[in-house]
């Protein structure tokens, strides 16, 4: 099924974007290491990175909506690029310290807010005739994830820690780069995805007023649509408790199953195999068995597997479950995102998407630091912990699911940017989880 060349050309700069992504993922925390071992200092890399979520979440959405996505995807690559430089020369001159890593990562992490909040607005502009009832929207948000798992997994990540292994300096050179490349990319992305259809030109709809609307506009629409808030809730409560999960993922490798650090990317690439399987097995599964249906077993499976990974009795047992974790979380992101996409007017697709990260992923950083205490009496803790509450949460949350397929969202009509009042209508009237 062809997507168009719009969607090719930002499935490219996703790639590369990613590549670096991989690369930094597995090098930070690597780095990390060699200033502390406390796990709580450890676990503090990746809360740090998710913080900027919790601020700017919605900004950046407000952002994406009002101006030229592609000049904004750019800019914020280019900040990631100037941050992994600044901590390459730290690392170069030997004045690197913990305290500056975090504030790398915390910028680090603003650009980021922006570049992924921008590519899944821009995306269903990109695909040709997506239309009411065709799956090409699935399968687009399906191979954009199968790709960054591939890039990311397979080649960024056991390549970061090779580069570690030689000099701890080159894994952050590469990951400036892959971001520099992907920066340039998207700037080739046609002018037709450049803003939301229906959104203010510039210089129109100036000031604070202006502003404080569109919020109010986006999270009204969000506050009167029962299905969107349930599944809000859900994914926060479930994320926050596999970021608990994943608090100490690398020490628990590194110290409980004695990995060496120059392997530990070939681990995470052996785990993200099942991340890939999931990302390019959802679009099929969902028109099997249906979202709903779906994403009730994925996040059950998931929570499941996540908790045996603390009771591994060795490094293969600790791997295959973990791959299946992973695999059913990225089955679980494929309809997800599509829900999404189909479900929120294309006006406002960009600030009310970043006021959902700011909710899901705002909740990362305290979970990943709670997980980091939990780490701190055992590094198999939290992987039990975090597992057994997303079982309970997506239990307690079974009915919305199931509901989900019941509500027919493919008729939402996304590509005018317009939702049909029966049709959503429909959709929130369903009974909340």
């Amino acid at each position: 099924m062809r997507l168009g060349p719009a969607f090719t050309r930002l499935w490219a700069a996703s790639i590369a974007s990613n590549v670096a992504d991989g690369v930094g993922r597995t090098a930070v925390p690597l780095i990390a290491t060699t200033l502390t071992r406390d796990p709580l200092l450890i676990s503090a890399v990746t809360a740090i990175a998710f913080v900027p979520w919790l601020v700017f979440g919605l900004p950046a959405g407000m952002l994406i909506d009002r101006v030229d996505r592609r000049v904004a995807m750019a800019g914020a690559n280019g900040l990631r690029v100037l941050m992994a430089l600044v901590v390459a020369l730290a690392i170069t001159t030997g004045t690197l310290t913990i305290w500056l890593l975090y504030g790398c990562i915390l910028v680090w992490g603003i650009g980021e807010t922006v570049f992924d909040t921008a590519t899944n607005a821009v995306l269903p502009a990109t695909v040709t005739d997506s239309r009411a009832g065709d799956n090409r929207l699935e399968k687009a948000n399906g191979r954009i994830q199968g790709a960054q798992l591939v890039v990311d997994t397979f080649i960024g990540t056991p390549i970061a820690g090779v580069l570690f292994a030689a000099a701890i300096a080159l894994p952050v050179w590469s990951t400036a780069g892959g971001f520099a490349v992907s920066a340039a990319l998207v700037l080739l992305l046609p002018v037709s995805v450049a803003r939301a259809a229906g959104s203010p030109v510039v210089g129109q709809h100036r000031g604070a007023a202006r502003l404080l609307h569109d919020a109010r506009e986006s999270l009204s629409f969000l506050a009167h649509h029962r299905l969107l808030r349930g599944l809000l809730v859900l994914t926060t409560v479930s994320g926050g408790m596999l970021a608990f999960g994943q608090a100490s993922e690398f020490l628990f490798f590194l110290d409980t199953m004695a990995v060496q650090p120059a392997l530990l990317g070939f681990v995470m690439a052996a785990i993200g195999a099942g991340a890939l399987t999931g990302a390019l097995t959802a679009s099929h599964l969902v028109a099997r068995w249906g979202r709903g249906r779906v994403m009730l077993g994925a996040t059950l499976l998931a929570g499941v597997t996540l908790a045996v990974v603390g009771l591994s009795p060795n490094l293969p047992f600790a791997i295959a479950a973990y791959a299946v974790s992973a695999l059913c979380i990225s089955v679980w992101n494929v309809p997800w995102s599509t829900l999404r996409q189909q479900l929120i007017p294309a006006v406002m697709l960009g600030r009310t998407i970043g006021f959902m990260r700011s909710v899901t992923w705002g909740a990362i950083p305290v979970a990943t630091i709670a997980g980091g205490f939990a780490a701190r009496v055992d590094l198999r803790l939290p992987f039990m912990i975090g597992g057994s509450g997303v079982v309970i949460a997506v239990l307690i949350a079974s009915r919305l699911l199931l509901s989900i397929d019941a509500a027919n969202v493919d008729s939402v009509e996304q590509s005018s940017g317009e939702v049909s009042p029966r049709r959503m209508g429909r959709a929130t009237a369903r009974r909340a989880r």
